[in-house]
């Protein structure tokens, strides 16, 4: 797989992912083509230059490098489970996201909100690929990531475990009179329609944001980054 632009790429470097190779344009020789060569040389990461015209093929938005990357390896439901942090498990499930945009921005959120992990779909899902790791800004690289069969029998192992699992769906709880402390997941839904009905009745809540002016929705990214960061002040006594 091949990823472009400065963040993805220094963010696919230092976390230690498989890289075949970095492309860096030839005729770049500014203090971060100098950085990057430096974190490549001590990881013994090979580096070339090319020239622009070869970037230009491999990736659109490549800001004069990109990365030969192995594919993503997806994480195992249990390596979440096993990464609990010290406010209690925070945990965000994607029911159907299907745009790789919206993907990446949500990986981006989770990252800076430093959650244990995303749980996605085998099915009707978007995957880890260039356009995810774009939109991350390299957030891809430092999320665990886990890939089930089946989202419903996900959020029965999480409950198992004595995680409360939320739907964030409208008419539901506001989230601002939730308690939202303790060990928690998030459901979000698909861009258009939603948690599915079955996914919600699994939930142990449905919590909705205030939707104050004429529209009835927010995009999913900025959603899950409104519930996080809620999430986020009540654990830390903010």
């Amino acid at each position: 797989m091949i990823i472009g632009g400065k963040n993805s790429v220094v963010e696919a470097v230092k976390s230690g992912k498989t890289i075949n190779k970095v492309m860096i344009e030839s005729s770049r020789h500014d203090e971060f083509t100098k950085s990057l060569i430096n974190e490549c040389r001590a990881r013994h990461i090979r580096f070339d230059f090319v020239d622009k015209k070869r970037l230009d093929t491999l990736s659109p938005h490549h800001q004069g490098v990109v990365a030969e990357v192995t594919d993503y390896k997806y994480y195992e439901l249990d390596d979440i489970l096993n990464s609990r942090g010290r406010a209690g498990h925070l945990i965000v499930v994607l029911d159907g996201i299907e745009d790789p945009h919206n993907f990446g921005s949500i990986i981006r959120v989770c990252e800076c909100a430093g959650v244990d992990g995303i749980v996605i779909s085998k099915r009707n899902s978007a995957t880890v690929n260039d356009t995810v790791y774009k939109t991350s800004a390299g957030a891809v690289s430092l999320v665990k990531i886990a890939r089930v069969t089946n989202i419903n029998d996900a959020i029965k192992t999480l409950k198992e475990k004595n995680i409360f699992v939320y739907a964030l769906e409208a008419g539901g709880e506001d989230i601002y009179k939730t308690n939202l402390t303790g060990d928690i997941a998030f459901v979000l839904g698909s861009e258009g329609f939603g948690v599915k009905s079955l996914t919600k009745k699994l939930c142990d809540g449905v919590i909705s944001l205030p939707l104050l002016g004429r529209l009835n929705s927010l995009n999913v990214s900025c959603a899950t980054s409104a519930v996080l960061y809620e999430a986020i002040r009540q654990r830390e006594g903010k």
